[in-house]
């Protein structure tokens, strides 16, 4: 899931500036990271060792409409995998959270 969610992202128009020019040991980091924080956030075993949301996008200047499009791609994601909508539900919810601290504009 993880990793379709994550080709989904950097091959997104409207998201591809924020994933261009990171080196293979930054893409893998950044992998480890959302595993972390989706297995954390859907209650498995896995702790979040990151920086916070807001130190990691600062300065990013990530819009709504950018906003909109991850969540298109991460909702894309878990219906391919056939998420039943209780979890789904739960997973976007979770998500939503993140919004103030990752959009700036």
């Amino acid at each position: 899931v993880t990793d379709d969610f994550l080709g989904r992202l950097t091959t997104e128009p409207q998201l591809t500036r924020f994933f261009t020019g990171l080196g293979v040991d930054s893409q893998k980091r950044l992998r480890q990271h959302l595993v972390n924080q989706l297995c954390e956030m859907s209650g498995g075993p896995c702790i979040y060792t990151g920086r916070s949301m807001k130190a990691t996008h600062a300065g990013l200047g990530i819009t709504g409409r950018d906003w909109e499009a991850g969540v298109k791609q991460l909702i894309a994601t878990l219906d391919k995998f056939r998420v039943p909508d209780k979890e789904k539900q739960e997973v976007l919810s979770a998500v939503s959270g993140l919004k103030p601290d990752i959009v700036e504009k």
